[in-house]
């Protein structure tokens, strides 16, 4: 059995959501829009939404190199297919709802299902082309089990 390379899956996790963060500045002119609102909606202010954004995706990285060996398809699409996943049952289904903005977030805006999924697949970058290098070098008993 493999054993999950930590800082690159940290380093995955921090990279992705600063590519997050980028689209979400070119989509809605604002640069972390969503620590801000994590910051007032928890009372618990901008720094911590900061941390608790950037620990999401890092532990969103740390969950898809645990289990991206074990996913179906070709390396490439796995992490869009994680993304794809994760944002429609946390972020769509669950998040948005609960801050007000209706399933997926229709009620605030026509695009913020695009948005966010665009948002996603930024956040997948590192996990395609980093991450996923990892794979490669498996050991070929481990390949095939996975």
């Amino acid at each position: 059995m493999n054993k999950l390379n930590w800082k690159k899956a940290i380093i995955a996790g921090i990279i992705g959501t600063i590519l997050f963060d980028i689209v979400g500045l070119l989509f809605t002119g604002q640069w972390w829009d969503i620590p801000g609102l994590l910051g007032q909606k928890t009372g618990l202010g901008f720094v911590y939404g900061i941390f608790g954004h950037y620990g999401n995706g890092i532990l969103l990285a740390i969950l898809y190199t645990a289990i991206a060996p074990h996913l179906w398809g070709p390396k490439w699409i796995r992490p869009l297919i994680f993304v794809t996943a994760e944002t429609i049952a946390l972020v769509w289904l669950f998040m948005l709802p609960l801050l007000g903005a209706g399933v997926a977030g229709i009620n605030q805006s026509p695009m913020t299902p695009i948005v966010t999924l665009l948002r996603h697949f930024a956040f997948a970058l590192p996990l395609i082309f980093w991450v996923n290098r990892e794979f490669d070098q498996l050991p070929k008993q481990a390949k095939a089990t996975a």
